[in-house]
């Protein structure tokens, strides 16, 4: 008899973390690897009040890639599904959508949304055991 194999739910599934810092510079731009905020210091955000204002500003600079109409089409398909500790911003879409952003965040194509840089996208993917 075959060994009893666990169940899993997945939790998220076909989602992305884009992990944000603060922007710095006239521009809201940085040029090198951003320095991790002391957890102490408590962040402002001055001109967004919740994570969807901040999905749709991101998805707003993106949206205007005239010239990479993949990156623009990705963005147009994505759903905001939630936004953790003022600085991890999760949305959840097709997977192939999600893998034009991916290629997009290593051709520095990928824009923040106005006050942030992206310090990194990480897959979010999570299986707990069903019992």
């Amino acid at each position: 008899m075959p060994p009893k194999m666990e169940k899993f739910l997945q939790i998220a599934p076909h989602s992305l973390a884009i992990v944000l810092g603060p922007a710095e510079g006239p521009a809201g731009e940085r040029s090198g690897p951003a320095p991790l905020a002391p957890p102490a210091q408590p962040r402002q955000l001055s001109r967004h009040h919740i994570g969807y204002e901040i999905f749709a500003d991101f998805k707003a600079e993106n949206m205007q890639h005239f010239w990479n109409k993949k990156v623009t089409a990705a963005v147009a398909e994505t759903f905001f599904l939630g936004w953790i500790d003022e600085q991890v911003l999760l949305i959840q879409g097709k997977e192939e959508h999600l893998e034009v952003l991916r290629e997009g965040w290593t051709r520095r194509a990928l824009r923040p949304p106005s006050g942030f840089h992206i310090r990194c996208l990480v897959e979010t993917f999570t299986k707990l055991p069903v019992n």
